[in-house]
């Protein structure tokens, strides 16, 4: 090996090491995720879809807890562990009914830089807050999503704490409790992933005559996995490598719903078009070898969508003309408040109080919510129901 390509090892230590520095800086003391959003009544009162007058009666009648009070006596906001009592308390948990098939959203594209990482993270974020039970499961070794949950994949994650046990050639696990991590979201788990778990890869690709029938058989096995995983989670929320190998072969049979996330440009149009003449072609052989893919639904998404940029709103139209309704019809904005946030490894919902403008804040959430809705409204209709009817608006019809 000569200098130039020892260089690379060294580069890569010296990155890992920034990392770690820039996870303390912005973690709590003991280097640990926290999370320290608070939620005013009215902002309460509109997640449950209930009035004000709802939470405080069930506070006055014992119900609820005391309001939260800081040093001047007045409410601080509750946090989300309150949210999620005060869910169950007054009936507003928008939990599957025990028949309902959890939704296992595989979110992919096999095109670098159209923000399947930051989908993801903000997705299950989004129905963390709205009070479903979320599980995501990073199945990339490059293992950006286990990063943003507030993990070193370097540092604090071993080969043994991703899928590589239960997936690997000789496993030594036999379901995948063992790789289930807390989050500093109460209502959100996490099995994460590190640059070994790429190991699987080279194994099965070294399987063999077998080669096939063990590719199979880790096909069938991820998704049991997961299914019986799922019991325990309204949502299963799978990040896959971008590039079509086993693990990524494996994530979309085991899923029940495809999420293809794609930037306006004319590349990621072009490569998220040949995406899905492969996945086509994939899904055609893997049927032939008596392998199930079946999606409720595939949805496409515009991710880091300018709409001050006359060239994004041509191609999301040349969009709009060629996946039809695939295509969710609300995209997700580009915004300075997403990479602020993404620059202290969180997302834009675990922020107290904004990073840029208060208006750039409002804007960002606002579109995320509106965006990410659409998502949910599937996993919904996919149980037969849609989503609850608010209070206020009930009234008003009235």
């Amino acid at each position: 090996m000569n200098e130039i390509v020892a260089q690379i090892g060294d580069l890569a230590d010296a990155g890992e090491k920034m990392i770690e520095r820039l996870r303390r800086k912005a973690f709590l003391p003991e280097s640990r995720k926290g999370l320290n959003l608070r939620f005013g009544i009215a902002e309460a009162a509109q997640l449950l879809g209930c009035s004000t007058n709802r939470i405080r009666m069930a506070e006055d009648d014992g119900r609820l807890p005391p309001p939260p009070a800081g040093e001047n006596g007045r409410r601080v906001g509750y946090t989300i562990e309150e949210l999620l009592n005060m869910r169950e308390v007054l009936g507003a948990a928008p939990h599957r009914a025990p028949l309902d098939v959890p939704a296992v959203i595989a979110v992919q594209n096999f095109k670098g830089g159209v923000g399947k990482s930051t989908v993801t993270t903000h997705l299950a974020h989004y129905f963390a807050v709205q009070g479903y039970r979320v599980l995501v499961v990073d199945c990339d070794s490059q293992a950006t999503t286990t990063t943003l949950f507030g993990f070193n994949p370097h540092f604090n994650i071993t080969r043994e704490e991703t899928l590589y046990p239960y997936l690997s050639i000789d496993p030594t696990q036999a379901d995948l409790l063992y790789a289930v991590k807390r989050t500093p979201w109460p209502n959100v788990d996490l099995i994460p992933s590190n640059l070994e778990l790429f190991d699987v890869e080279y194994e099965l690709a070294a399987g063999g005559a077998d080669g096939q029938s063990v590719l199979a058989a880790r096909f069938r096995k991820l998704k049991a996995g997961l299914m019986d995983l799922a019991r325990d989670y309204d949502v299963v929320i799978l990040d896959p490598p971008p590039a079509l190998g086993t693990i990524s072969l494996a994530v979309m049979q085991a899923a029940n719903a495809l999420l293809v996330p794609l930037a306006a440009t004319t590349p990621d149009f072009c490569s998220t078009v040949q995406f899905l003449s492969m996945m086509d072609q994939v899904i055609a052989q893997l049927v032939s070898a008596g392998i199930t893919v079946d999606y409720n639904f595939v949805r496409l998404i515009c991710s880091k969508f300018d709409s001050n940029d006359p060239s994004h709103a041509m191609i999301r139209t040349v969009m709009e003309q060629t996946f039809g309704p695939a295509l969710l019809p609300v995209p997700i904005l580009e915004s300075a408040e997403i990479s602020h946030a993404a620059m202290r490894m969180m997302t834009v919902y675990e922020l107290e109080k904004p990073i840029g403008t208060p208006k750039t804040h409002k804007r960002s959430k606002a579109n995320l919510d509106e965006a990410l809705s659409q998502i949910e409204q599937l996993v919904r209709q996919g149980w037969g129901r849609v989503a609850p009817a608010r209070e206020e608006d009930v009234l008003n019809a009235a």
